[in-house]
């Protein structure tokens, strides 16, 4: 006999994946609640995640009028003297609107919301404790969990969320610093890196290996690396982390070797770990890893505990808020029964620094490793009209081709717009393109797009076999007077 549970689906978390999950099952027509901890539904994405950085990204480069320095030179300003509370402004609109309509597509679909802490108490029941003290126990024939991450923070930092923060504290300053120190290379600290070096704070980044995003094409990190030192950001690469003192009232941070780099601010973006700690994993037959972080199986984001489903970061890579949506979609359809045709192959990872980073498909490193015969074309921002009529000075666009083939193996950019830009390469990767599909497509003219035609006639002109010399002409018939 087949035990009754008060729900379908419970799913615990309200970001990306957890709200892919819970709509996706209640169109199913099950009864789907949903608990979050938090004081109002969006998770992490919402509040101090993806939607803060970016808006924080966009109020900085509107104020600033960064993208207009190209033609007005770098003293040009929209905004002379810009505040904490400026950046603050536009966040706290944001944040309102995405909430709201988060509870809006709950509301319109019948899933419930449960604000509290939940904590198993067996495979299929869960004890909530709500933010009045009271405790409810709820149950649900399959369960997901999406809670997400939150930032590391190891014991030896003296975290004070003044002037030693970590990202979540970075989006509410009371005050922006003069001198920011982050520490960390990844993609969280060099976005938010980028994003501070864009209202001229002056930026060190810390890192103990010898590079930054290691996962992305070399060649498009040595361009990004040349613009940000380009507008001042310094790096300290290859020299390991030691301590963090204050000293007059300063983070300092001490490498190895004896290198002191001294800012009014320090940004600790070392990790993340898994938001697991309290939901008594035991009880369920899970356990997470040192990081927090959950298995799950990568084609249904099954866990160990068949019921039991894992979507978004805190099953770890990519943590993507795009592909933890597509996550959640798939658990609950698997979780119901409903077909569920295979994920494309590729998809774009996107980086939102100042410029923007995006990538698609093999790095020119992983044709190398893999043994795949390749050649690459490149093209500049600058060398379309579009970048010129918007004042770029850098930029590039990158495409990686199978030289037997001429089938696309790869699309990488960085500079304005690179977020958007990289769908095109990622629809023509996905399909099977070649190289065939740049050369004689028609795009809009000026566009930044144009740039996929530069670079694939690039590719073409390293490609193409070079026709043979002309033999000379004759010599001319001798004439006898």
């Amino acid at each position: 006999m087949t035990e009754s549970h008060e729900y379908d689906l419970i799913v615990i978390g309200s970001g990306p994946s957890g709200r892919r999950a819970a709509i996706q099952a209640a169109k199913f027509g099950r009864t789907v609640l949903v608990i979050d901890r938090g004081a109002r539904v969006g998770g992490v994405s919402v509040h101090t995640g993806t939607i803060p950085s970016k808006t924080l990204r966009e109020t900085v480069l509107n104020l600033t009028g960064w993208r207009e320095r190209g033609f007005y030179g770098m003293a040009y300003r929209v905004k002379t003297d810009i505040s904490a509370g400026d950046l603050r402004a536009r966040l706290a609109k944001t944040l309102e609107y995405e909430v709201d309509v988060l509870e809006h597509q709950f509301a319109r679909n019948g899933v419930a919301v449960q604000r509290g802490l939940a904590h198993f108490v067996d495979p299929h029941r869960l004890d909530i404790l709500t933010p009045a003290g009271d405790t409810r126990t709820v149950s649900a024939d399959k369960i997901v969990i999406a809670v997400g991450t939150r930032p590391y923070r190891p014991p030896h930092v003296p975290f004070d969320d003044r002037i030693v923060l970590d990202s979540d504290g970075i989006i509410s300053l009371d005050r922006l610093p003069r001198a920011l120190t982050v520490v960390g290379g990844g993609v969280i600290g060099i976005e938010y890196a980028t994003i501070f070096s864009a209202l001229d704070v002056r930026v060190t980044i810390i890192d103990s290996k010898d590079g930054i995003l290691e996962f992305v094409d070399r060649e498009l990190v040595a361009n990004f690396m040349h613009q940000l030192r380009d507008h001042g950001v310094n790096f300290r690469l290859g020299a390991r982390l030691e301590a963090i003192r204050i000293e007059s009232g300063q983070p300092v941070a001490l490498l190895e070797g004896g290198q002191r780099v001294r800012g009014d601010m320090l940004l600790y973006t070392a990790g993340r770990a898994g938001a697991t700690d309290q939901l008594n994993l035991a009880a369920c037959g899970l356990h997470a890893d040192h990081r927090g972080r959950l298995k799950a199986d990568p084609k249904t984001f099954q866990t160990a505990v068949p019921h039991i489903y894992a979507t978004g970061d805190v099953i770890g890579f990519p943590s993507l808020a795009s592909t933890s949506l597509e996550q959640g979609r798939i658990a609950a359809c698997h979780a119901f029964h409903r077909d569920v045709p295979p994920a494309p192959e590729f998809f774009p990872y996107g980086i939102y620094s100042v410029p923007e980073i995006s990538t698609v498909g093999m790095s020119e490193e992983d044709a190398r490793t893999r043994g795949v015969p390749y050649e690459c074309g490149v093209a500049r921002f600058r060398e379309t009209s579009r970048g010129n009529i918007m004042g770029l000075r850098g930029g590039m666009l990158k495409l990686v081709i199978a030289l037997e083939t001429r089938r696309l193996l790869g699309v990488h950019i960085v500079g304005e717009g690179a977020t958007e830009l990289i769908h095109i390469g990622q629809a023509v990767l996905n399909l099977g393109g070649t190289l065939d599909y740049f050369l004689d497509a028609t795009f809009n003219y000026p566009t930044l797009a144009e740039a996929y035609k530069v670079a694939a006639f690039d590719a073409w002109n390293r490609i193409a076999p070079r026709a043979p010399e002309p033999p000379p002409p004759p010599d001319p018939p001798e004439i006898t007077p």
